[in-house]
């Protein structure tokens, strides 16, 4: 990764600023983005810069195609090009489909889905030969869970995108693969998870334990390095066997 310029989506916190972390580790040049905390990015920019890369944080809400475009764009102008972009965004309101709403529907694919599908597309158009992309999905598109029907769908909606930019992009020796983390100790999950449902998450795991962001960080990296040039197209469960 020595020198390669890395685009992190919703890289202020959680497992974005974990892949954004690690890949400053291995050597990467970092566009840390945020949507709107930049006290958090500046602390995620600092965290990069210790682990002995060079980052720049850059507001940018990736739901809107024009700030998506003008963030790769970003990129590109401040350290001139583009070798790996990891789009890391995602949100649930859990619901049942009974009482699921079109707005409920409407606001998982806007912001599970729709960034993935723009941020293959400025992949498309500024991302060097031998570019990697990344995906950050959920282990959720392949188990069913009452409640999280519009979470899944929207999740693998972007999973498929991504297979398609595979084939798309591999002429140009671009890689394009998507993670699905199992429970992975983050922020939003703590808040929203009861210690009750964590311990039940960790009794069925085998490995015993809840992900950490970091778990979910060397996936990618090795995904975006040299050594994971052969791995294409790809869904990879990053869950300690969960699913």
């Amino acid at each position: 990764m020595n020198g390669k310029i890395a685009v992190v989506t919703g890289a202020s916190r959680g497992i974005g600023r974990a892949v954004a972390e690690r890949l400053g580790a291995d050597g990467a040049r970092v566009i840390v983005n945020y949507h709107s905390d930049a006290v958090a990015a500046k602390d995620a920019v600092a965290a990069v810069e210790r682990a002995g890369g060079r980052a720049t944080a850059v507001q940018a809400d990736v739901r809107d195609a024009t700030q998506l475009s003008s963030l790769v764009k970003a990129a590109v102008a401040e350290y001139g090009g583009l070798d790996v972009l990891v789009s890391n965004t995602g949100m649930v309101r859990p619901t049942t489909l009974a009482d699921a709403t079109d707005e409920d529907l409407e606001l998982h694919f806007a912001i599970n889905t729709r960034p993935v599908f723009r941020a293959l597309k400025e992949a498309a158009l500024h991302m060097r030969h031998g570019g990697r992309v990344v995906v950050i999905s959920s282990g959720a598109t392949v188990v069913a869970h009452p409640g999280a029907g519009l979470y899944a769908a929207s999740k693998a909606a972007a999973e498929q995108l991504a297979r398609a930019a595979a084939h798309e992009f591999g002429p140009r020796g671009i890689t394009v693969n998507s993670v699905l983390p199992g429970a992975t100790r983050t922020d939003a999950l703590q808040a929203q998870m009861p210690a009750d449902a964590a311990a039940s998450i960790r009794s069925q795991t085998p490995l015993g334990r809840l992900g950490e962001p970091a778990d979910i960080a060397s996936v990618v990296a090795f995904l975006v390095s040299d050594e994971g040039a052969w791995i294409n197209g790809q869904s990879i469960h990053a869950s300690g066997g969960l699913f």
